[in-house]
């Protein structure tokens, strides 16, 4: 009897969280968590080798702060791309994971790089170098991800579980894209 009723809860609190009303708190607050997280493994990693002192909570703050602004991004996009796309024939399916590679994943990258450089008070110049020198790695690294993961994205799952799904699979993706955003062997001026 106190499985059924624990079923229940977590069914309840789920449907809650999943619900139209909830649904771009949720997706943000999994696209922060996540981002956190990433983050965090990869200083840890960075501390092991002896590249990185000691945690940084304002780096993991940082990082956190652009899963929000790319969780709202996701969080819009699959829905727009829903309401565009609708459907699941391997088709559409194929169309969707093209668009959301040559559309939604340069706005990730711009945004998450976008986002940093405002909480750095990086200016232009610092951008855009930045872009140039970084972003590629994480676009090369998104087609060997991101077509694979999302062809089950978008063939099995409801749009109200698309950041959630994104997000679990993100979480190895963070910790390469935090490698990237902070790897000072890589910048060139």
């Amino acid at each position: 009897m106190r499985g059924a009723r624990w079923f229940y809860k977590v069914n309840a609190i789920k449907e809650q969280l999943f619900s139209s009303k909830n649904l771009l708190y949720t997706n943000v607050a999994i696209s922060i968590s996540l981002s956190a997280v990433g983050d965090i493994i990869e200083q840890h990693y960075e501390i092991i080798k002896g590249e990185w002192e000691k945690w940084s909570p304002s780096r993991t703050r940082n990082m956190a702060v652009s899963g929000m602004s790319i969780g709202i991004l996701c969080h819009y996009w699959y829905r727009y791309l829903d309401s565009k796309l609708s459907g699941r024939t391997s088709k559409i399916v194929l169309k969707k994971v093209i668009i959301d590679q040559f559309v939604c994943s340069p706005l990730c990258i711009s945004m998450f790089f976008l986002t940093l450089a405002l909480l750095e008070r990086s200016n232009l110049s610092e951008l855009k170098t930045e872009i140039v020198n970084k972003a590629h790695r994480l676009y090369l690294a998104e087609w060997v991800i991101w077509p694979p993961a999302q062809i089950i994205n978008f063939y099995f799952l409801p749009t109200k579980y698309r950041v959630l799904y994104d997000n679990t699979i993100s979480l190895g993706y963070d910790v390469y894209t935090s490698h990237v955003k902070h790897d000072k062997d890589n910048i060139k001026c």
